[in-house]
């Protein structure tokens, strides 16, 4: 199995990977190619997670970090803790996840407008590849632009 068969596998850079919850087989092959830290922004729900991921991640002696973000109403709190951890990992191979790779796509999209430089337009292609955001999360990436200050203005060249 390769990782591409996760749901919704995106390799965003060659230190970042992200996708939809994996297996538990998934896991050891994230553990195989070299992934030094993994961050589920999922709820705890049996039906989209495994009941023991932090102990199974921790056998494999990766870092883990688990962020409940809940899908109909994310905060600004869960992101800002968000790129802490992405601050403090960022030298590391990180792989995050949460039950589609939906609340990921835009998590890793800001943080790369807030911390990467990224372009406005290279933020909103990455998370067009995974959905279109409904207005819940529509509504969270605009407050979070507003209330990070990201504004395309320091993009213009």
């Amino acid at each position: 199995m390769k990782l591409e068969n996760i749901k919704n596998f995106m390799s965003v850079t060659s230190k970042l990977a992200t996708a939809g919850q994996p297996s538990q087989s998934q896991l050891k092959e994230i553990d195989d190619a070299g992934f030094e830290v993994i961050i589920n922004l999922g709820l705890l729900d049996s039906k989209c997670c495994i009941s023991d991921e932090a102990g199974l991640i921790q056998s494999f002696g990766l870092e883990y970090h688990h962020i409940r973000v809940n899908f109909q109403t994310p905060k600004l709190e869960n992101l800002q803790n968000f790129f802490s951890i992405m601050d403090r990992v960022k030298d590391k191979k990180v792989f995050v996840h949460c039950a589609a790779n939906k609340r990921v796509s835009i998590f890793v999209s800001l943080y790369g407008e807030a911390k990467l430089n990224w372009s406005r337009e290279k933020s909103d292609t990455i998370i067009k590849q995974i959905w279109q955001p409904d207005e819940v999360w529509y509504s969270f990436i605009a407050y979070a632009r507003q209330e990070l200050k990201l504004t395309n203005q320091h993009y213009q060249t």
